[in-house]
Parts: structure tokens; C-alpha cells; sequence
């Protein structure tokens, strides 16, 4: 089948892309509002942005009603975050976080999170989060404010909290870091299933 996108209404639009992006890493973003209420809540649309800089992307999607949600409400008043990054052990809560709070409520309190300060940014972070990511904020970027436009939050990462259960050898072991990915509809994926594919190197054009 082919879909013309001009064609489509805003759900069909965002049913064939996040069906067919897949899996989509999870950022689980700390904030904290003026009045220093704490703020939890995931985001499948992210990815690193830059390496040098050290720059991270978040999209916040409009919901329906156009309202901005506290995430990027609070990134825009007080310039920074965390981005924690979501274990299997992680998912139940990270899933609990999505739930409609009011901004005077936090989700650390509310799902039963426990947070922890962090080194350079009043941002909290999930203190059983095996690598946290210390941010502040770049640029905010708005695609399009129509309900489930996208507004592009970069981040300079000024801080990496890793843990040393997942520090091997110089490097975050993958395996034992045990993220989940964002699927389709309510569908997760793990990464127990692992393999590797050597990176080929041409010499003089020939494999």
C-alpha cells in the first residue's frame, strides 16, 4: 500500500510512523517546576543529536487539546533535566509515569520512584537509574503546534552518572544495562536477544 501523507488525518499519520519506527529508546526526563515540584515522565521520541558537542533530542508530540506538557513546560522555565534511561526493572514505573497527573503532583511520589540529587543540575534523577544523563537546555525547536505536531527539544549533556554494574571494559555493556524499547500501540521490546554484525571495511572499493 502507499499513503500520500497530504491524504491523511494527524491519527493516521502518527499511527504509520511510530508503527514503522521501531524500537524507539525511551527517555524517562526529570524535571522540576518554579514552585520546585518534581517531574517524571517518558519519551519515546529521542535520540542523540551530536556526539562533540555531547547533545541529546527529545520531542515533545502536542497532545490533542494543544495543551504543552509539564515536561516541556518546566525544561523551557528552569533550562535543564536528567534523562534517565529506562531498564527492564525500570518498566512498570516508567509506565505508571505516564499517567495524566496534575502539575502540582509529582510522579516520584505518585508511582513510588525514589530520586536522587544530582552533581550539576538542581534536576532530580532516578536513583536506581543505571545511567543518567545531566542536562541543559540548547534550543527548543516547534515543528508545529497542530495536535501531534512536534516540538524538538535539544539538549547539551553536561554530566554522565553511569553505574559500575554496567561499566565494563570502558564502555556501557549493553547487555547489562537490559534497556527497553518502544514498540507500536502498548507494545515494549527487550534487548535479551543480542548479536553482532563486524562493520566492514572497503579497501580500494571491494569488500
Amino acid at each position: 500500500m502507499v499513503f500520500k501523507t497530504e491524504e491523511l488525518d494527524a491519527g493516521s499519520l502518527y499511527q504509520l510512523l511510530v508503527g514503522g519506527v521501531l524500537p524507539r529508546p525511551i527517555a524517562w526526563v526529570s524535571t522540576y517546576d518554579a514552585q520546585g515540584i518534581d517531574n517524571l515522565a517518558p519519551y519515546s521520541f529521542f535520540t542523540v543529536a551530536s556526539c562533540q558537542p555531547p547533545v541529546l533530542s527529545i520531542t515533545h508530540v502536542t497532545p490533542g487539546d494543544g495543551r504543552t506538557k509539564d515536561t516541556l513546560a518546566n525544561i523551557q522555565q528552569t533550562g535543564e533535566c536528567v534523562v534517565n534511561i529506562v531498564s527492564a526493572d525500570h518498566a512498570e514505573n516508567m509506565n505508571a509515569s505516564c499517567a495524566d497527573y496534575s502539575a502540582d503532583i509529582s510522579e516520584f511520589e505518585a508511582v513510588g520512584v525514589e530520586s536522587v540529587e544530582s552533581l550539576l543540575v538542581t534536576a532530580k534523577g532516578v536513583k536506581s537509574s543505571k545511567v543518567r544523563y545531566e542536562c541543559r537546555l540548547r534550543e527548543v525547536i516547534e515543528v508545529s503546534d497542530q495536535p501531534v505536531g512536534g516540538t524538538l527539544i535539544l539538549l547539551d549533556v553536561i554530566a554522565v552518572q553511569v553505574s559500575d554494574s554496567v561499566f565494563v571494559n570502558n564502555r556501557i555493556d549493553s547487555a547489562a544495562l537490559d534497556v527497553i524499547g518502544k514498540m507500536g500501540g502498548n507494545d515494549y521490546c527487550s534487548t535479551e536477544s543480542l548479536f553482532s554484525l563486524e562493520r566492514p571495511i572497503l579497501k580500494d572499493g571491494k569488500s
